[in-house]
């Protein structure tokens, strides 16, 4: 029993060493207020879906996780060079991959929600994501959007 004991007693410290150590040391660039707002904003105005705003990271993809991609994608990038002064006059698709959704990542969406990491993780598998908040934050920061 004490063998049990003293295994039990070093995961838990291994673990919660772990959970420190992603919890402090990791820590991802945080996405800027005003891009927030405007992302929430937008997804709001045009009943896209509705949007936590602290959910939302630089590796939160415009396409999968926030389902803006067609021609809605323009829309989005046209309406946010308006609104932050953007140049995107050198802004080109042949970067990225133009995006285009996919249907079984809908309907995976549609029958389990996108709640959970497994269908974060199979829709992931299933259709690549092309652009990103990053790269709308990127834009801020330079000014162009490239």
């Amino acid at each position: 029993m004490r063998n049990f004991k003293k295994g039990c007693n070093r995961f838990k410290k291994v673990s919660s060493y772990n959970q420190t150590l992603t919890k402090n040391s990791f820590k991802m660039e945080e996405v800027l207020p005003e891009l927030k707002d405007f992302i929430t904003g937008y997804c709001d105005r045009y009943k896209i879906q509705k949007v936590n705003p602290d959910a939302l990271t630089v590796d939160t993809s415009i396409d999968l996780d926030l389902d803006i991609f067609d021609i809605e994608i323009d829309l989005f990038l046209a309406e946010f060079a308006d609104k932050f002064r953007i140049d995107n006059s050198k802004f080109t698709w042949y970067k990225y991959g133009y995006p285009k959704g996919s249907m079984g990542v809908e309907v995976i969406r549609t029958v389990f929600g996108y709640r959970n990491n497994w269908v974060k993780k199979v829709a992931n598998k299933m259709y690549k994501p092309k652009f990103r908040v990053q790269n709308l934050q990127e834009a801020m920061k330079t000014g162009r959007l490239v």
